[in-house]
């Protein structure tokens, strides 16, 4: 059954269905994510809410929207389709059953228009009176003071098992998702910042820099790469606007673990790719 089928078929947020509780746990994560103006993928939320499958996040997402519309007519407004913040991976776009389109433009179109209508969710201001409306709590504050570290050993002191993840990284784009022609990345590339992100990868297309945490790192470290990630991913784009580039512009954080589930909230709230579980040699 298409997603758009789902949709309508779901019913509202109220209810003991299993997609309406998930619904209900649902809703403060898009609340989160569109006060940060950031998008979420199907499988990081269904991640975040401990669903197995992704797919059945349909019904959620159809049962939320509904219950904006029904809150809009309460109250005389047009709220945002919000559940439109959860976007397919390999294309960006939300599914076929947030109304965002009308006809079937080509993809170019339906980007801009997509980015026309994400941008009126995260400039939407009454999504707390929306949470609290529905009888809702927002989602848990994130903590983002990173705890100091136990470990007094020179900080500028590479381990071997980072060193060699690096270097596996640097001539395995693929790895992280990345065009194989784009190897080898340059390792400790110095950005005008005087930042230094472990690898760069960069073509006339792209400007990506990775992050990596070997399997060492504990979740103090990983929650530090995240936000490290963050950083470069801010400077590469203001380079970008410096040159008047179009190249993509982005970080990675890319590890030999499985991310903590206490960091999965941050990770979607940030916006930052996470390759898990990579096996270099």
């Amino acid at each position: 059954m298409s997603e758009r089928m789902t949709s309508s078929i779901a019913r509202s947020i109220s209810g003991n269905a299993l997609y309406q509780k998930r619904a209900r746990s649902a809703l403060p994560i898009l609340v989160r994510q569109a006060m940060a103006s950031e998008k979420i993928f199907y499988g990081d939320l269904a991640k975040e809410l401990d669903m197995p499958n992704a797919r059945n996040l349909n019904y959620v997402l159809g049962s939320i929207g509904n219950a904006l519309l029904e809150l809009g007519k309460e109250w005389k407004e047009d709220i945002p389709p919000i559940q439109g913040v959860v976007v397919n991976q390999g294309t960006g776009l939300p599914g076929d059953g947030v109304n965002f389109i009308a006809q079937k433009p080509d993809p170019r179109q339906k980007e801009a228009i997509v980015a026309e209508k994400l941008g009126k969710v995260f400039s939407y201001s009454r999504w707390l009176e929306v949470l609290e409306e529905l009888g809702l709590s927002p989602a848990e504050p994130l903590n983002p003071q990173l705890e100091q570290p136990t470990d007094h050993r020179s900080s500028t002191r590479e381990s071997e098992a980072h060193k060699r993840f690096k270097n596996y990284i640097a001539h395995h784009p693929g790895a992280v998702g990345l065009k194989k022609s784009l190897a080898p990345g340059e390792t400790e590339y110095k950005l005008p910042s005087g930042d230094i992100p472990d690898v760069l990868f960069q073509s006339a297309r792209c400007r990506i820099a990775v992050e990596v945490k070997s399997h060492i790192s504990n979740e103090t470290d990983l929650r530090r790469g995240l936000f490290q990630c963050v950083k470069y991913r801010a400077i590469l784009r203001a380079c970008r606007s410096l040159e008047g580039g179009t190249y993509e512009a982005d970080a990675i954080l890319a590890i030999e673990s499985t991310l903590p589930k206490e960091l999965i909230p941050v990770r979607n709230t940030l916006g930052i790719k996470v390759i898990e579980n990579i096996r270099g040699k």
